[in-house]
């Protein structure tokens, strides 16, 4: 499926909705249904359409009872501006990918004290040189962006199988929620949307591993 057909197919908010949900665990329709307010048959025609495009898919558990999932890592980019409008879809990168051996992942600016006069003084050749070196840094920085979404889902999907029988994702939600740095229950119970006591006990028992620690009414990563 092609960027624009994306695009199409998370224009519904309802699709969007579902997708927000299953990143945080495996659903079941009834699940679904009461999480969006819509109906069983609503529902199911949702997930069809998200199946067909390769986004979600499902199985079977022992008690017959069939759970949906995301399918996959895909990354999205819309880019608008004066000069072009265009949408770019690609799945993630190998977390495998040895990024060191690019020739540049980083920015290297010169700033003239006056754009305008410089603008005026740099000949076109230069201009187009520039527009490569800066198209082909995009790319570049493409490319980083799906290396990291991948490393991230794997290293979530690590710390999820460190709490075997508990809901792992939970946990690795509460932990990316510190990643960014300290806070209190209150704000993580916003992040994850969980109940305040649920998020409470999750910090004791993430503290009990030696990943995070109480600083006043924050909490933290440890060093």
């Amino acid at each position: 499926m092609d960027s624009a057909a994306f695009l199409d197919l998370l224009g519904n908010e309802n699709r969007r909705r579902i997708l927000r949900l299953l990143a945080r665990k495996p659903c079941y329709v009834t699940e679904i249904s009461e999480y969006l307010g819509v109906s069983p048959k609503a529902v199911i025609d949702h997930l069809r359409k998200l199946d067909e495009a390769g986004l979600v898919e499902s199985h079977v558990d022992d008690g017959r009872r069939k759970y949906f999932s995301i399918a996959r890592n895909l990354r999205l980019e819309v880019n608008v501006s004066p000069y072009d409008f265009g949408t770019k879809s690609a799945y993630s990168a190998s977390p495998n990918l040895d990024i060191t051996s690019w020739r540049y992942v980083s920015l290297d600016i010169e700033r003239a004290d006056d754009p305008e006069e410089a603008s005026s003084e740099t000949d076109l050749s230069a201009l187009a040189e520039e527009l490569g070196r800066l198209e082909r840094l995009e790319n570049e920085l493409s490319m980083a962006q799906r290396w990291v979404q991948g490393r991230l889902t794997q290293t979530l999907d690590e710390i999820s199988a460190h709490f075997e029988g508990v809901d792992g994702r939970f946990y690795g939600e509460l932990l990316r929620g510190l990643a960014t740095g300290p806070a209190t229950p209150a704000e993580l119970s916003r992040r994850v949307e969980a109940p305040p006591d649920v998020v409470a006990d999750a910090l004791e028992g993430l503290a009990a591993h030696g990943v995070v620690e109480e600083d006043g009414e924050q909490w933290r990563l440890t060093d």
